[in-house]
């Protein structure tokens, strides 16, 4: 519909603004161009809820058998956790990560070929609930983890070699401050991940008769959970903190870009979100 396209490239055209405008505010330290740029994300991101609302609601629930409708989830996802933790801790260095992220995310939704997902009728509001949600969530916090972690990562390296720190780097808040999203974002993202994966096995024995079928995706979403588990273990009861949970954060959010790109799209799976 004509009137959808107008208005997802309102919506691209916001994120697109709003993550230039916050970069150009680190570069030259102006406080009031970094809240315009958040707040140019906030609109996009209201209008991003509505569309989506709106094309459930039109669509009857048969959009959430449409591939294009998970990838444009996808990035309201990484907005939605960005503004709880903005809202929450005021932490506006994230969106330097959440924003271009979002953009990129939701304009790939965009310029996708829609393919259609098998879902079981009986199972569609518990699955969509439980896997997909959690799954996004846990993404989403991750990938907040992997801003954090990079940007604890390149402090932390200016700090010990005692280097000059530029205008963005001074703009940066504590290591202190980068730890906690690691530890909130693992402690808090661990038992979503392991949710939304436990979901998708209860979803494979209704839809193919079998918990594990040595399917590509189940085989690398265990391998991820397995690295995401030994994190989680470290950071809840080892103590883990600064460079080792970062770098590992980093790690684990690019594995499961790696499962949710490379895997749904250019591999043969049961998963495929390609047409």
């Amino acid at each position: 519909m004509l009137s959808f396209r107008i208005l997802d490239l309102i919506i691209a055209l916001l994120y697109l603004s709003g993550a230039i405008t916050f970069v150009l505010g680190l570069i030259y330290t102006r406080k009031k161009v970094q809240n315009v740029s958040v707040w140019l994300t906030m609109c996009g991101f209201i209008l991003h809820t509505a569309d989506l609302g709106l094309k459930y609601t039109l669509g009857l629930g048969e959009v959430l058998t449409q591939s294009q409708f998970y990838v444009s989830l996808m990035a309201w996802t990484f907005l939605l956790i960005f503004f709880l933790l903005w809202w929450r801790l005021r932490l506006d260095f994230l969106s330097l990560i959440a924003a271009p992220l979002a953009l990129v995310t939701f304009t790939w939704s965009l310029a996708i070929s829609p393919a259609t997902l098998p879902i079981p009728g009986i199972l569609q509001g518990l699955w969509f609930g439980l896997h997909i949600g959690s799954l996004f969530i846990s993404i989403a916090l991750l990938a907040m983890a992997f801003g954090a972690g990079l940007a604890y990562l390149h402090l932390d390296s200016k700090i010990k070699t005692k280097s000059r720190m530029g205008n963005v780097t001074k703009e940066l808040p504590s290591l202190t401050t980068f730890d906690r999203v690691n530890h909130w974002a693992v402690l808090v993202g661990f038992p979503l991940f392991t949710v939304g994966t436990l979901s998708g096995f209860i979803w494979a024995a209704f839809t193919w008769r079998t918990i594990f079928t040595w399917d590509p995706k189940e085989v690398f979403t265990i391998g991820v959970w397995l690295i995401f588990a030994w994190l989680f273990h470290k950071r809840a009861t080892g103590g883990w903190k600064g460079r080792k949970p970062a770098k590992l954060a980093i790690v684990i959010f690019i594995l499961s870009l790696i499962s949710f790109v490379g895997i749904n799209f250019f591999t043969e799976t049961h998963h495929s979100l390609r047409p």
